[in-house]
């Protein structure tokens, strides 16, 4: 098959005029930053070199000044922030109020809907099951990793393979892992899995076929991703743990497992607390793994896929933006109570 340039000229038009234009947006961007606050301080050094030649009392800093300097750096973020977070939000939630073709207002009906339809409860359950299991879990594996590779002979090594997973896209691991899973009728079998069972004396089956067994699977695959950024975050918290506490833990004839529980658990709550917020928050957004795996068939939807589903496959424009919003407010006590615990941190 030849490849006619000339018929694809205007894509090729089009994705210049893209880089041109995010070439013009960030030259422009970094151009700001390395002049403007150049030229500040030029004038600034300049003013207080002649103040100091006349000896006039040197100029004071105007807040004023600062704060407009500051704003003029934050409005691209800030209207950033606004189209494609704040209006979007705003939208979502008007239409979480109409209905499918976002003509009329049905008030609560698509938030009724949510909890009156029985496949839309198996969702939330699925959901919950997610958000219950994945943080602990990939929290537990990542404390126990950290714990067992610190000041190990090969640590760099060590972590270096358990963090690994972490860079393989969701949609990637999906696919090593339904390798793992395959299933391939009787005799020789392709997936790991079930090679093992058959070699075991077992017979091989469909495991992404099984509810709610398949759920489970697929959350294994989320672990094996965050077990790694676990490991690195609550590693670097052990390693700041003072080295004075745990000589003299030692010398006190502390046992490891004592030395565990009453100094490192302690030592590193912060830490873990982050781990288990951030976790937690990718957990509830999860749609990669499910919709790679099982594209939501089977009874493994979950409140992200079943969105998607809704707003874009069924077109129930309605529904699919109470789900999201619903989504949305799931999040909001888990930031609440993180915004608290770093206030907390800074004020002890």
């Amino acid at each position: 098959m030849e490849f006619d340039f000339a018929a694809e000229q205007p894509k090729f038009l089009m994705l210049m005029y893209g880089l041109i234009a995010f070439v013009a947006v960030v030259g422009g961007l970094l151009l700001l930053l390395d002049v403007v606050p150049s030229f500040f301080a030029r004038r600034r050094e300049a003013q207080l070199v002649a103040a100091s030649a006349s000896g006039a009392p040197l100029p004071r800093r105007r807040k004023q000044g600062e704060g407009a300097f500051a704003f003029f750096f934050l409005l691209p973020t800030l209207l950033l922030l606004a189209i494609g977070l704040v209006v979007p939000a705003i939208r979502t939630t008007l239409l979480s109020f109409m209905d499918s073709g976002s003509n009329d207002w049905v008030g609560l009906d698509n938030y009724r809907w949510m909890f009156a339809e029985d496949s839309i409860v198996r969702v939330l359950i699925n959901t919950l099951i997610w958000v219950l299991l994945v943080p602990l879990v990939a929290t537990g594996f990542g404390l126990i990793y950290a714990v067992l590779v610190d000041k190990a002979r090969f640590e760099a090594v060590a972590k270096s393979l358990i963090f690994l997973p972490m860079a393989i896209s969701f949609v990637g691991a999906s696919i090593i892992w339904k390798f793992v899973y395959a299933y391939r009728g009787e005799g020789d079998q392709i997936g790991l899995l079930n090679q093992i069972v058959v070699s075991l004396g077992g017979e091989p089956k469909q495991w992404l076929l099984d509810s709610p067994l398949n759920t489970f699977l697929l959350i294994v695959i989320m672990v094996w991703i965050q077990a790694g950024f676990a490991m690195v975050v609550l590693s670097a918290a052990i390693k700041a743990i003072p080295a004075d506490i745990v000589e003299a833990a030692r010398l006190d004839g502390t046992t490891p497992w004592q030395m565990f529980w009453r100094i490192t658990m302690p030592s590193i709550r912060p830490a873990l607390i982050v781990v288990v917020v951030t976790l937690s928050i990718a957990t509830l957004k999860v749609f990669d793994i499910v919709r790679t795996a099982t594209n939501g068939n089977y009874d493994t939807n979950v409140i992200a896929t079943e969105m998607y589903n809704q707003a874009f496959r069924y077109q129930e424009n309605g529904q699919g933006s109470a789900l999201a919003v619903f989504l949305f407010i799931l999040v909001i006590p888990i930031v609440i109570y993180q915004i608290r615990n770093l206030r907390k941190q800074r004020e002890g």
